[in-house]
């Protein structure tokens, strides 16, 4: 009965008659040779459920919360559903709905603007502005290059002279910080805050740069720099691949601190959150100005525009589509909550505020689409932390229909990334049959991993999909595996439409061609460091099977661009503590007398506070072998040095035994207790602290690392050999 076509049947006659009379009217209904193209047809989406059914039975989906929806994208009918209406984290795939409810409210063709005004008319002789006012409306693109763009039009317009700029924000409301936030900690750039009035996504630029030989002061520089910014602290040049800096950024009254520490080996950057976006805008400005030749006193001030002032200059954003696809293609937080607090803003009234963005949203939802309130949970537009609750049903059902819509559906779907080619999706799905013909946003969080948007199978058919998974164990292969299961999926619906083809793609996907002499290729192109090869790695990415292999692409691709996020993401993705990537990596360190491959590059953004990578590191530690020349060892030491909070937080949610083994490879980094290192006053903060369980974990592990090293200092052959030297005789394993 599974292959009988049942659409054509009035639904009165399909409760009425009998089998042989259904099918009699089946194949009355379509002509033969159409008959027989429906039932290969339906017997391609038989097979290919088999297989999406075999995928999600993988230790790593089994053990998760799971919801998969697959359906047509013209006519809506189901391909394969599990767990469709259980409503998961969809982490950034939020970011879905905000662009569908901000694209139907305010229309493709809407920009934002920033207007400069003075409070007297502009005296041509002088070119002298008492006071200029800047008034913000939410643009969530206005970077450094159109600010500077900007001072020139109003040295163009003529102002020679401006003795005081006021900022106005007042467009926005006062919390900068939507729910959802505050789950997080740190100063990391996808936690900028909002403001009607913003520059550069709310963060600002660290350059570092070695000095002239190792142990000489390095160079630390804030891009864009002004009387904003207090910088404190300092790095020092290191030795080769002692590239650990940390760069802390906080509020300081009505200026922002950087307080730098570490040591870099070659030219880095990283970008950090700032505090008071309004200031920042407007210390940026007086600067700017001043680089036109226009004289500035420095006085920048926070208050409204008055009625009577005189408009100098408009500045316009880009169209709608290129706000949605700097927001989807690059999952940005930021640009998603400016989105949410304008559409409050313009629908609401001002000011605008996250708030009335949501009660927009569930508008839009309700009246258009279809989902009754109350059946999800929105509280945020960018999908950030545990704050929102969707079903794989819901998001699927909102993809149909900004899919099918004329008005916005080119924008809508060109946000989103590319499979194998740009976005989050650039280093996903290269080589497979899904590159270039899915489209999907992605979702990431510490327990969760999200894949949304529409693929074109083989066949010619069209789907909208959604995938989310929830509380997955990183005992299991972690969101590696749940990332390689998710794009086996996508790769599985575009490939169907010729029978079989699902089947061998998913056997293409698991088979291995290891290759000593590839990897010795990309661990040389890795250590040139050298932006002109991510052409060619990016190319042996696509066609590369081998875990092993893929992990020393994943690095050399880091390596050559280091502060491309995406990049770092696909290498602690890539990496794994499995026999057939870290312990092929520990063979390959021995027999040719080379650190482990890419362990490096996972310490250093270890020391940067990076939790994932902090959580890949711990779980090398119970792989035998792992620090027989004292790598980890040595990396943990470096992390408890410049991310003491963040490594004692990665230690939460490790069994009894997995901490003594973090600590024992901790100790003999650290080789001593040393009052003051940054490690032992975090954790006397913890133990301190009102949480109990965390003060209770704190204790344990000073009492811990201290009985550690007392043993070191009773038996000096456990201490850690030294750096760039090998254990005679040490292999992994042994």
């Amino acid at each position: 009965m599974s292959h009988l076509r049942t659409d054509v049947i009035p639904l009165g006659a399909r409760r009425a008659a009998p089998a042989a009379a259904w099918l009699m009217l089946s194949c009355l209904a379509l002509p033969a040779p159409a008959l027989a193209k429906d039932a290969e047809a339906r017997a391609d989406e038989a097979e290919l459920r088999e297989v999406m059914a075999k995928l999600l039975s993988t230790p790593a989906m089994s053990s998760a919360r799971v919801g998969v929806m697959v359906s047509g994208l013209e006519d809506g009918k189901p391909l394969f559903s599990r767990n469709a209406d259980e409503l998961l984290n969809p982490a950034s795939n939020v970011k879905l709905v905000t662009a569908a409810a901000t694209l139907a409210r305010l229309g493709p063709e809407y920009r934002f603007s920033t207007e400069f005004l003075s409070d007297a008319p502009l005296d041509p002789a002088k070119g002298r502005v008492g006071t200029l006012y800047v008034r913000g409306k939410g643009d969530p693109l206005l970077t450094t290059e159109r600010l500077y763009a900007i001072a020139g039009q109003l040295f163009h317009a003529g102002v020679r002279q401006v003795d005081k700029i006021v900022v106005d924000a007042s467009w926005f409301g006062d919390d900068p910080y939507p729910p959802g936030y505050e789950q997080d900690f740190g100063d990391h750039a996808y936690l900028a805050p909002t403001g009607a009035l913003s520059l550069n996504w709310n963060t600002a630029a660290v350059y570092l740069r070695p000095g002239e030989g190792p142990g000489s002061k390095a160079h630390a520089a804030v891009e864009p720099a002004s009387e904003y910014f207090v910088i404190e602290g300092a790095v020092r040049t290191g030795k080769s691949r002692q590239h650990r800096w940390r760069v802390k950024s906080e509020a300081a009254a009505l200026r922002q601190k950087l307080l730098i520490s570490g040591t870099v080996d070659r030219p880095d950057m990283v970008r950090r959150r700032i505090s008071h976006p309004d200031l920042y805008f407007g210390y940026s400005l007086v600067e700017l100005l001043k680089a036109r030749g226009v004289k500035v006193k420095s006085v920048v001030r926070r208050g409204e525009v008055p009625g009577n002032a005189r408009l100098l200059h408009v500045d316009f954003s880009p169209t709608f589509d290129v706000v949605l696809k700097v927001m989807n293609k690059y999952s940005q937080n930021f640009v998603a909550e400016q989105l949410l607090k304008t559409l409050g803003a313009e629908v609401k009234g001002a000011p605008g505020s996250t708030a009335k963005g949501v009660e927009v949203v569930e508008e839009f939802l309700a009246k258009e689409v279809g989902i009754p309130r109350g059946t999800y949970v929105i509280r945020n537009a960018s999908g950030l932390n545990d704050a929102n609750r969707m079903s794989a049903a819901q998001m699927t059902r909102i993809l149909r229909h900004m899919g099918a819509g004329f008005a916005t559906s080119a924008e809508y779907v060109s946000s989103v990334p590319i499979a194998g080619k740009d976005g989050t999706l650039r280093n996903r799905f290269s080589g497979s049959e899904a590159e270039s013909h899915l489209r999907a946003k992605t979702g990431t969080l510490e327990n969760v991993s999200a894949l949304a948007g529409y693929v074109e199978a083989r066949s010619g058919r069209r789907y909208a999909f959604t995938f989310m998974v929830n509380d997955f164990d990183w005992r299991k292969g972690g969101r590696r595996a749940v990332i390689g299961s998710m794009d086996s999926l996508g790769v599985a619906v575009a490939a169907s439409g010729v029978s079989g083809d699902g089947s061998r793609v998913a056997k293409k996907a698991t088979s291995k061609d290891p290759s000593l002499t590839r990897l010795k290729t990309y661990l040389a192109l890795g250590s040139q460091r050298d932006a002109r090869n991510l052409p060619f790695l990016r190319t042996a990415w696509r066609s590369e099977t081998d875990p092993a292999v893929r992990a020393v692409i994943a690095d050399a691709l880091y390596q050559s661009s280091p502060d491309d996020y995406d990049l770092s993401q696909s290498l602690v993705d890539a990496y794994s503590a499995e026999a057939n990537v870290f312990g092929r990596l520990l063979e390959v360190s021995r027999s040719e007398s080379v650190p482990v491959p890419g362990l490096a590059s996972i310490v250093e953004l270890s020391a940067r506070g990076n939790q994932d990578a902090l959580r890949l590191l711990m779980s090398l530690t119970p792989v035998k072998g792992a620090d027989a020349d004292g790598e980890l060892s040595r990396g943990l030491a470096d992390v408890a040095q410049t991310a003491p909070d963040e490594l004692l937080a990665a230690l939460v949610p490790l069994s009894a035994t997995e901490r003594d083994g973090v600590t024992r490879l901790l100790a003999k980094g650290l080789g001593a207790h040393v009052p003051t290192h940054p490690l032992w006053a975090a954790l006397k903060r913890d133990a301190a602290g009102s949480d109990a369980a965390r003060a209770a974990l704190a204790r344990a592990t000073e009492s811990a690392l201290a009985t550690h090293l007392v043993s070191l200092q009773a038996d000096p052959s456990k201490a850690v050999p030294a750096e760039g030297t090998k254990r005679a005789g040490s292999r992994p394993g042994g």
